[in-house]
This record gives structure tokens, sequence and C-alpha cells, in this order.
């Protein structure tokens, strides 16, 4: 979220969603025959942030449509993605499609910088220091 606020703060066109929220934009769009347009609004962005990938898994059709988003942005804009999931998981987001995980892969490894976060979610954190939830082997 910081770097999407960053580049809009630099008048940057972003567009923030998460993978869910755009698969159905898509899909209903896909529906009504306008799949063209709709995917503007994930192309033209100069800088486009697509949160929790993985977070459900895609079918084959949504699986396709995320493919269509990222090779029209390939090498033409930047893509910021939140997973909690590593790149050896990425077939079972893509329903086990290990060939159209690896093509998603491949146009967004080339040219990025992947960035890895490890430890407990920093939401978490906050309400184990305020004693509303337990550590890991405690009482609550």
């Amino acid at each position: 979220m910081a770097l999407a606020i960053a580049a809009a703060g630099a008048r940057y066109r972003v567009k923030f969603t998460t993978l869910t929220d755009m698969i159905t934009s898509l899909k209903r769009a896909f529906e009504a025959g306008n799949i063209s347009q709709r995917l503007l609004a994930y192309t033209r962005p100069r800088l486009l942030v697509i949160d929790e990938v993985g977070f459900l898994p895609l079918d084959r059709s949504q699986s396709s449509l995320f493919f269509q988003v990222i090779c029209k942005r390939y090498e033409h804009g930047s893509i910021v993605l939140t997973s909690n999931k590593s790149y050896g998981e990425w077939a079972e987001i893509f329903s086990g499609d290990e060939v159209i995980a690896a093509a998603i892969l491949d146009r967004l490894l080339h040219h990025s910088t992947t960035i890895s976060i490890r430890g407990e979610s920093y939401r978490l954190r906050e309400k184990k220091k305020a004693g509303l939830i337990g550590t890991k082997g405690g009482d609550n």
C-alpha cells in the first residue's frame, strides 16, 4: 500500500486491487462481452498493485484472465504483487497448472526484484503485545 501511495504522490497513475476483486471484475466483463475495455483498467496505470495473490485459488478461466493482464503489462508497466505463497507453490494458485504458473512467473520475474518478508504478521504482533491473543506455546 505504501508503494502505491508513494507512486500516486509522485503523480503516477496507480491501480490497487486484490487478486480476487480483479478477477471478479474481469470475469463479469468477459461474460458481458467487454473484456477488452475492462482490461484497460489494469493495463493503463503506470503501476498495478495486486494484493493477496494466492489467498484463494483460481480456476482455469480465472487463471487465464490473470495471465492476460500479466501479458499485456509485460515490459509496459510495473506490477507489485503480495503473496504468502512461495514461487514453488504458484501452480496451486493457478488451478494446479504448472504451465500457466511458469508462464506468469517468467514474465513477472524478468526485470523484477523479489522481497521476501519472514516472520509473523505485524497485525498479530500488535494484538499479542496488547495481550489480546496468546503467543506460541502460551495459554491463550
